[in-house]
């Protein structure tokens, strides 16, 4: 009977169809909740620096697709090779964001969990244009940035881009890294700080400064964002956003 049941959670059926469903729930989600950018002009900021390396923590990143607001806005997201992989994957490439398979981890299952691929990929999409998300932290140590991002940076000349995407209504997870489920009918921020340059001769002390710089900028930009919405970040305490001179302006949906 064991075997039964884990041959059918396998099945190629059972991913994609829970891969479609994903994707549609999150579909409802974006549209039902109303957006606000921190800066308001984000898009007319980053646009020129476009590809870039889009990160996010884990647990945070459900929502993240949409920040693809416009056509031209070519992007892959890195998705484990994990068999919970595969229903992500499928959502992802529904919401329009191809996939790159692999581990973003750097130490010693970097081989093994396909690193080494994933990692070429990623900088030659990077070079043909495409915008390339993943998260900063690796399993298991939430919200502690690794150094992947910042070497797929040095190596491929692009910017690193944190960003926070959140919602005001949501279900948080007891795992290890606090994933939040974001439910429909709410508010929601889109948050990006500043963008992160590695310079193509960095060296060991220099990336260790930009890793923690990431980090760094990552919990800021989801304390801003929760703010906005006006929820608790992940660490479960209360946050507060200074007093805004002018009011967000509204994502379009589409």
């Amino acid at each position: 009977m064991k075997k039964l049941v884990r041959d059918i959670l396998r099945s190629n059926w059972l991913q994609r169809a829970v891969g479609v469903l994903a994707a549609e729930y999150l579909r409802l989600v974006w549209k039902t909740n109303t957006f606000s950018r921190e800066p308001d002009n984000i898009y007319d900021l980053v646009e020129p620096s476009m590809p870039g390396i889009l990160v996010f923590w884990h647990g945070q990143h459900f929502m993240t697709p949409f920040i693809k607001i416009k056509p031209e806005y070519r992007a892959k997201v890195l998705i484990s090779r994990h068999r919970d992989g595969e229903f992500n994957a499928i959502a992802a490439e529904r919401l329009g964001v191809g996939t790159i398979r692999g581990s973003g981890d750097h130490g010693s299952a970097f081989h093994r969990k396909g690193g080494v691929g994933a990692f070429k990929e990623m900088v030659r999409a990077l070079g043909e244009g495409y915008n390339v998300a993943t998260t900063a932290d690796v399993p298991k140590r939430a919200r502690v940035a690794g150094l992947g991002v910042i070497m797929l940076a040095r190596e491929s000349g692009r910017p690193i881009m944190p960003f926070a995407m959140v919602t005001s209504r949501f279900i948080r997870l007891n795992n290890w890294d606090r994933t939040t489920i974001n439910l429909p009918f709410g508010r929601g921020a889109l948050v990006g700080i500043k963008e992160i340059h590695v310079p193509s001769d960095a060296d060991a002390a220099t990336m260790e400064r930009l890793r923690q710089e990431v980090e760094d900028t990552l919990n800021e930009a989801n304390r801003v964002a929760y703010a906005m919405v006006g929820r608790p970040d992940a660490n479960g305490e209360m946050v507060q956003q200074e007093p805004r001179q002018v009011a967000p302006q509204e994502a379009q949906h589409g």
